[in-house]
């Protein structure tokens, strides 16, 4: 409930603050877009649009080895047949070796409020799960919240309707999509990654049970963007168990967010939280330890140290997150381990050296309430592309 507050508080201060301040900047509904939507605004009358961004890092966490990666490179392709039918696609590679699709649907645009879409989507549930690339967010990795409560970058293969109510300010989606899997092969749900192994990510994904995800983002006022998330479902259990009890957990997740800007100064704050059915069960089955709820927030504020006129940025951020996969465990018939409660700072450095490139590096603190546990720290440095 504490944490509830905080966040609470957080979102209705931005909501105060909006109100009192003057904005010389574009209305946030022209400014946070992503690469599919890019795609999708483009001006072109019909043919291909190419695209793609990318991010490379060294993480030298103390008393280690250092890791450099090339961690993600993705193509971004998209092809307008006429003013209503367009076909988006992101083809990513991970640490040099490993190739995804991360997006491929189709749209269909009824009119200018109201599209249809089908394919590979990603699910609209907080902030980074949509808006990844790495130019758009500071800190050379994700918030640990969008990978083990989100759990990003989280797609699967579904079918539904967006779009937006201009006099109300609002920016709405709606979908029907196949699940997380009960079990990828050998790993279960469940321990620090809550329900990132269920993950299908349009790769011969199977489906018994439909599962809906919807948002609701509003920007009715300038520089302030809020977004509300829900995700409501059931897992999906292999044909020749699907009749087993504890072959698969039932799904609700709610998410919270806001993002602001203000000239030189912006913040963003976000809150997720899953509660799972079935859970004692599905552990007792697969010997597992998943959680009963999982929740997850942080706050960040950043200032752009140049001055406004300049074509680069220089963001100096701070990053305060908690997050939980065993935030209850009393109904999923397992003890709970303090460890998977974690926390972490996070302060640096994004500096844009021109629009859609920008350098970074931070430092991390992470801790966790497990009982003799010593805080940890991690140097990161990296660059990220997006164009």
């Amino acid at each position: 409930m504490k944490n509830t507050i905080t966040i609470l508080t957080l979102l209705i201060s931005a909501f105060t603050f909006s109100q009192t301040v003057s904005q010389d900047t574009t209305s946030t509904k022209n400014q946070q877009q992503n690469a599919a939507q890019n795609i999708l605004n483009g001006t072109a009358s019909k043919g291909i649009t190419v695209g793609g961004y990318a991010q490379i890092d060294y993480n030298q966490p103390e008393g280690a080895n250092g890791k450099m990666d090339v961690h993600r490179m993705v193509m971004l392709l998209g092809y307008k047949f006429n003013d209503k039918v367009q076909f988006v696609t992101e083809i990513e590679y991970e640490h040099v070796k490993e190739v995804y699709i991360e997006q491929a649907f189709l749209n269909y645009s009824l009119n200018d409020n109201v599209n249809i879409r089908g394919g590979l989507m990603l699910v609209p549930m907080g902030i980074v799960n949509e808006y990844h690339e790495p130019t758009t967010y500071n800190g050379v990795e994700r918030p640990n919240v969008d990978k083990s409560i989100v759990p990003s970058t989280w797609r699967e293969i579904g079918v539904g309707v967006t779009g937006k109510f201009n006099d109300a300010n609002l920016r709405y989606q709606a979908y029907v999509f196949n699940g997380f899997t009960s079990l990828n092969g050998t790993k279960a749900l469940g321990g620090s990654n809550g329900l990132r192994n269920g993950r299908q990510k349009g790769a011969e994904s199977t489906i018994n049970t439909p599962n809906l995800s919807a948002k609701v983002d509003y920007y009715g006022l300038p520089g302030l963007r809020l977004g509300l998330s829900g995700y409501f479902g059931r897992t999906q259990a292999e044909d020749d168990v699907d009749m087993i009890d504890g072959s698969d957990v039932g799904i609700s997740m709610f998410g919270l967010d806001a993002r602001y800007i203000n000239k030189r100064f912006s913040a963003r704050g976000q809150y997720i939280h899953a509660l799972i059915s079935d859970a004692t069960a599905y552990n007792n089955l697969n010997s597992a330890n998943l959680g009963s709820e999982l929740k997850g927030w942080y706050a960040e504020a950043a200032y752009n140290l140049l001055p406004l006129s300049n074509t680069q940025k220089l963001d100096a951020f701070v990053r305060y997150e908690m997050y939980d996969t065993h935030a209850a465990t009393q109904d999923a018939g397992i003890t709970r381990n303090l460890g998977y409660n974690r926390n972490e700072w996070t302060t640096g450095l994004s500096y844009h050296v021109a629009p859609g490139a920008v350098v970074k590096a931070d430092y991390q603190i992470f801790d966790n309430d497990a009982i003799g546990n010593e805080s940890k720290g991690q140097l990161n440095f990296g660059l990220g592309v997006w164009f």
